[in-house]
């Protein structure tokens, strides 16, 4: 079920914004291995705001826990499992190898690696490995008729073949997030982010025929 949409605009970093326009984005660090990086809690908390996840939710990416905290904190009960070993959940899980989501889980919730850098086993660097990583996350969803929210850049959406694979599953709402997020704190330096980035959500409890929800937070 989606509800309205309550956040109010402004920068959930805490840093003012910068006028100044950048031509060139320097972030000041190497790309992280497994295209890990921690999600900040705001970015979560945007998608509950919109969604009512069902269920055990699975974050099958889960890092170092920043987004199964967030989910836990909500009162879901989350299971989370990662390829790498970061200290939390269960590592040496291959999302991409998984026929089955875990018992009981009717939700999966994550931030999936976009394929920058064609590090995961199996996965190449382009962005075939992302349609790739979607497309098993929707045939997930679809067997337990369940619900998908993954953590996309904005402009991905956009793409010919993304757009076919969304309108061929039960896109349920896609929201904007108004801020770039920041993945990195390096104080006083830190960046606004390269990208604008959207939760998408697909539901196999969407009225057949009903057009996917635009909404912001």
């Amino acid at each position: 079920m989606l509800d309205v949409p309550t956040l109010p605009l402004g920068d959930r970093n805490g840093v003012e914004r910068d006028p100044t326009p950048r031509a060139i984005h320097i972030s000041g660090y190497q790309r992280e291995t497994r295209d890990f990086y921690a999600t900040p809690a705001w970015v979560t908390e945007a998608l509950l705001r919109h969604v009512r996840l069902r269920g055990p939710v699975w974050e099958p990416c889960c890092g170092d826990g920043a987004m199964s905290t967030v989910l836990a904190a909500a009162g879901h009960e989350v299971v989370s499992t990662d390829i790498a070993d970061r200290g939390f959940g269960t590592p040496g899980i291959d999302f991409l190898a998984a026929t089955t989501v875990p018992g009981g889980c009717r939700s999966i919730v994550t931030n999936p690696p976009y394929g920058d850098t064609g590090s995961h086993a199996g996965q190449s660097r382009s962005a075939r490995a992302m349609l790739d990583f979607v497309r098993h996350a929707i045939r997930l969803a679809e067997s337990v008729e369940g619900q998908l929210a993954l953590l996309v850049r904005l402009n991905w959406i956009a793409g010919q073949r993304a757009t076919a694979l969304l309108t061929g599953s039960p896109f349920a709402a896609t929201i904007v997030l108004n801020e770039r997020i920041r993945w990195f704190d390096m104080g006083e330096k830190t960046n606004h982010g390269q990208h604008h980035h959207a939760w998408i959500v697909v539901d196999y409890a969407h009225p057949k025929g009903q057009p996917p929800a635009l909404l912001f937070a």
